[in-house]
């Protein structure tokens, strides 16, 4: 087990990096657990000092601390006060998932060396305790896949244009106006916040470093009330959905919109609770489920990290190199095409789609003339074939658009 630095009386003095919505959550639950954590633990814990944008020195913070939280996020200056904490050897509680898939080489080393340690259950999915089932409960397990919704802002904006039929820019506004969504929601929409956060479940899974800029990553903003409406009568739930699974000996880590079949566990996942499942032979299939942001359920997971500090938990085991990765990967797909309604399209589809190896699961044809739809599901292909077939069709005369496909995950029962 990693040592850190002895406490020198029974209060344990927490260094706060950050006193925004998550910060002040945590300063106000430390105060109101005090009591049961120094019961559970024989420390008591205490705010010993705030690092603002307007107030509080790092350098001071950090000197007089026993354990620092960040939850200042971004990268710099945050890497540089975590290093600092880590090579003095204090325990570093983190709910920066940027600075972890970013940087996290560098920190697992500045711990190791230091005799710090880093725990980050809240930099996924808040209060869902995956980092802990997966660094804890099935350290020993051999993963093969997770699946995760662990974007609460794209997955309340999907369950939206759902159920009531709004656009993808209504939906948003929503979130924004409930407090969802940023005013700025890129990071959100585009998928980047879900591929650092997958980032860290394939470390932790598979045991090889993988960076933030390892994960292949697509967003929501292209998706229609059109597509959704479709998908409604194949019986199929659309979700922005991250996955690390085991490819022969590599791995993949991706994050990407994705159709899922009613009986999939994360199917009924909806508004902005997150969920992951994960897949190995000693288990079968566990999902884990629950509200996945706002400020009182990751400042619960902050201080649960804090609590197995205190209990002498054993530490997070760093990765073991660089993770080998692949883009090799088969999936089924949902393909949108706006087409010319003339004798001998379909067939035409069919043959191109035939000589790349794609088999049509279902298929659906709507409108007229020029205004017609071919809509269909696949079988699952290598995403390279299928992605050269609908090249293909989209050089046809009479496709009025580029062919729009959408991932379709074909697994209705794990196990």
């Amino acid at each position: 087990m990693t040592c850190w630095r002895v406490m020198s009386d029974e209060l344990l003095k927490i260094g706060l990096l950050g006193r925004g919505t998550v910060g002040a959550a945590f300063a106000e639950l430390v105060e109101e657990r005090a009591d049961e954590v120094a019961r559970s633990t024989g420390r008591r814990p205490v705010i010993s000092g705030v690092l603002t944008r307007s107030e509080g020195d790092a350098g001071a913070i950090i000197a007089e601390a026993d354990l620092i939280v960040e939850v200042m996020g971004g990268t710099e200056p945050t890497r540089e006060y975590v290093l600092a904490a880590l090579n003095g050897g204090l325990p570093v509680v983190s709910a920066n998932k940027q600075l972890l898939s970013r940087h996290g080489p560098e920190l697992w080393a500045a711990a190791e060396a230091g005799g710090g340690q880093i725990r980050f259950e809240a930099a996924v999915a808040a209060v869902v305790p995956v980092i802990r089932v997966l660094s804890e409960s099935l350290n020993g397990a051999q993963i093969d896949r997770i699946h995760g919704i662990v974007n609460g802002t794209t997955n309340f904006i999907l369950s939206e244009m759902a159920s009531t039929g709004a656009s993808y820019e209504a939906a948003l506004a929503q979130a924004q106006q409930l407090g969802f969504a940023e005013a700025d929601p890129t990071e959100d929409v585009s998928g980047a916040d879900a591929a650092a956060k997958m980032a860290l479940l394939a470390q932790l899974a598979f045991g090889g470093w993988v960076a933030l800029d390892d994960v292949v990553f697509e967003g929501i903003e292209q998706l229609t009330t059109e597509d959704i409406a479709y998908a409604r009568e194949f019986g199929l739930a659309l979700k922005l959905l991250g996955t690390a699974e085991r490819v022969g000996d590599a791995i993949s880590v991706r994050v990407h919109p994705a159709f899922l079949y009613a009986a999939h566990p994360l199917a009924s996942i909806n508004g902005s609770f997150n969920a992951v499942t994960i897949e190995s032979p000693a288990i079968t299939e566990i999902t884990l489920s629950g509200p996945g942001a706002g400020g009182p359920q990751t400042a619960s997971a902050i201080l649960g990290d804090v609590v197995s500090v205190l209990s002498g938990v054993p530490a997070i085991e760093p990765p073991q190199g660089e993770a080998k990765l692949t883009g090799a990967v088969h999936s089924a797909f949902y393909l949108h095409l706006e087409v010319a309604d003339k004798p001998g399209v379909l067939a035409q589809v069919a043959r191109l789609l035939g000589e790349h190896g794609v088999s049509v699961k279902t298929v659906a044809q709507s409108g007229l003339g020029d205004n017609a739809r071919l809509v269909m599901v696949t079988h699952s292909i290598l995403e390279s074939d299928f992605y050269s077939a609908c090249d293909q069709i989209g050089e046809l005369e009479f496709v009025r658009a580029a062919p729009r496909a959408i991932r379709v995950i074909d697994e209705q029962f794990i196990g």
